[in-house]
């Protein structure tokens, strides 16, 4: 209990820390799930030992913590932009969602089966949880002032719409990947991604549409406060969460669909305020799972992979998107600046935490596949975290020449 108390207290004094010089940070080459990681580790049993999770609950702790905070970081995101903004990045978004993860899924899985020796079920299994673009670590990138300045909107929406999007939607080749380590039938685990995909999208139209308009008519009426409506939102990705969790279904893609959902729904100016309050919540959420990440890094199967440590990330961040990015230059509509910036930024975070746990949580126990992916969990938060302001600026730079 102590411990708990104690993480309490990190948690909370490092966001009231950063928020007084938020607008400091942004212009650093720093982020705050990086220094929420690099907390962790401090902490954490491997240096100073004040902070340590038992090994029997760490990964439901870290399933759970990351299945929250997504659907939150999610509402976030699908509220960051009118829907009718939206409607011109359709196609490119579907594009680069479809045909992207399974691009970057193909070329991790391989990295890993050459990189790390592991079986090549594993390597598929580990190559499905570290696609999808993350929305917190992504949202470092595209929300904030100095973003605003630096670059074009229908970039900062396009990375935002995918981050969104293939959370969800990696669930179906996470399966198949469970499938093949288990030997399980892949037809089974198919049907199974289909039915939680389809069910998780008409939760969520629903839902989200009944949500939205319940607002809207409570505001009319002055029964809800913006400030009521933004706890709404909250309440909303909970209450989707759950529903998608008793009947099974994507509960991620669930909820980022009731945003959209709700978000054509609302006015534009009574989404506003909200707006602004939920991406403040996107950003200092992370806090405690990236901290607990920092506290639970697996250092001696870290050890015992060798080399591959150090390559088998590196190699992910190089290979594992920008080529995919280049490749959709033309179908998705991209200038060559502009596809070598979005190949970069496509970050490894609270999504990869998320599969990572709930594959073990469906029975695959391999301890290599929290080892490669909490590898790459932690590069891509430092790379990224590292380079974002400085690679905005090089953009302006290049992009104003």
């Amino acid at each position: 209990m102590e411990d708990l108390h104690l993480g309490y207290a990190l948690v909370g004094s490092l966001a009231v820390l950063l928020a007084t010089v938020s607008s400091q940070i942004r212009n650093l080459p720093l982020s705050e799930p990086l220094l929420a990681l690099l907390m962790g580790v401090l902490v954490g049993p491997e240096v100073l030992g004040l902070l340590g999770v038992p090994e029997g609950r760490q990964h439901t702790l870290l399933l759970e913590v990351a299945r929250v905070l997504l659907a939150i970081s999610l509402i976030g995101v699908a509220l960051r932009y009118p829907v009718r903004r939206l409607r011109p990045i359709v196609r490119p978004t579907t594009v680069l969602v479809l045909a992207g993860m399974a691009g970057m899924a193909a070329l991790s899985a391989g990295l890993a089966w050459l990189l790390l020796g592991v079986p090549l079920a594993l390597a598929a299994l580990i190559g499905a949880c570290i696609t999808p673009t993350d929305p917190v670590l992504a949202s470092s990138v595209v929300t904030g002032k100095p973003a605003e300045e630096h670059l074009p909107a229908r970039m900062r929406q396009l990375l935002s719409m995918e981050s969104g999007s293939n959370d969800g939607l990696a669930l179906p080749l996470v399966l198949l990947g469970i499938a093949l380590v288990l030997g399980d039938s892949l037809g089974h685990a198919a049907l199974d991604g289909l039915y939680q995909v389809g069910t998780g999208v008409v939760v969520g139209i629903v839902i989200g549409l009944a949500a939205g308009k319940a607002v809207s008519v409570g505001m009319r009426n002055q029964d809800v406060d913006k400030g009521s409506s933004f706890v709404l939102t909250l309440m909303l990705a909970i209450a989707v969460l759950g529903i998608t969790r008793l009947l099974n279904a994507d509960g991620v893609l669930a909820v980022f669909v009731a945003g959209l959902a709700y978000n054509s729904t609302v006015a534009n100016d009574e989404m506003a305020e909200q707006d602004t309050v939920d991406e403040g919540v996107n950003r200092y959420l992370g806090f405690p799972l990236f901290l607990l990440v920092g506290i639970t890094l697996p250092w001696s199967d870290w050890a015992e992979l060798g080399w591959a440590a150090v390559l088998f990330p590196l190699a992910v961040l190089i290979l594992r998107r920008p080529p995919v990015l280049l490749a959709l230059l033309r179908p998705v509509g991209l200038r060559p600046r502009d596809a070598v910036f979005l190949g970069w930024f496509g970050p490894v975070g609270v999504s990869a935490v998320f599969y990572l746990m709930l594959s073990h949580h469906d029975g695959v126990t391999d301890p290599r596949a929290w080892a490669a992916g909490s590898l790459v969990v932690v590069a891509s938060t430092i790379a990224h975290g590292v380079t974002a302001t400085p690679a905005r600026h090089l953009y302006r730079r290049i992009a104003g020449s």
